[in-house]
């Protein structure tokens, strides 16, 4: 599904290159379940942007399904995510000013889906997060565990070929946590291929393999 070859981000500086990340190489077959670790400042958040095509490579090739993504232009890749990727936050990212049902209605809106199939996919997805009683509040008037749910809940609506996770779990307690990564597990086994950064190596467990990140350098 994914391969990265020979990637490198980095910034301009006044004495030369900054790099982020150097020399990546890395294959994501369809159905894993990957979990990347590493310190602070390691490079793993810009690996998952450029995963989910939010940034742009510097330097390599990455394909996604065969596709090269690193001789797409903007809007190619923005079409790209919107088709085939749903992003997870740490911090949730939900619209304030929208309902619980609103928020889900909007991804399904951006793919052009018509009212009547918009309505049963969101009453499909209240049904099996468990939040049907929640449809018509606000985010504010969620808790933390009943807001990343419903981030999930947005960001697997359009069934998209791969999930990707950044510190899920990071603003939860522990039960809300496990609930979170439980879901996760249950969403692989049913064919969706996760890409996961924690610092969690219990997160990190529900995955069947780990990438360790060093420096801007898979060092596992």
């Amino acid at each position: 599904m994914i391969t990265l070859h020979n990637v490198d981000r980095y910034y301009k500086a006044a004495f030369g290159n900054q790099y982020v990340l150097r020399n990546i190489a890395l294959e994501i077959a369809e159905g894993d379940f990957v979990s990347i670790m590493g310190p602070s400042g390691a490079g793993k958040t810009t690996l998952l942007h450029i995963l989910g095509m939010l940034d742009s490579i510097s330097d390599g090739e990455y394909y996604f399904c065969d596709r090269a993504v690193h001789l797409m232009k903007e809007g190619q890749r923005s079409e790209m995510h919107r088709q085939h990727i749903g992003f997870v936050f740490q911090s949730y990212h939900l619209l304030d000013e929208l309902t619980v049902y609103e928020n889900l209605e909007t991804p399904l809106m951006y793919k052009g889906i018509k009212n009547k199939e918009r309505k049963g996919l969101i009453a499909d997805a209240l049904d099996r997060f468990n939040i049907v009683a929640k449809r018509d509040l606000f985010p504010s008037q969620l808790s933390g565990g009943q807001q990343q749910l419903v981030a999930v809940a947005r960001a697997t609506i359009t069934r998209p070929r791969l999930l990707l996770a950044d510190e899920p779990t990071g603003n939860l307690n522990s039960q809300q946590g496990k609930e979170i990564m439980e879901l996760f597990s249950l969403l692989n086994k049913e064919g969706c291929t996760i890409v996961q950064v924690t610092h969690s190596e219990k997160n990190a467990s529900y995955g069947r393999r780990l990438v360790l990140l060093e420096d801007g350098l898979i060092r596992h």
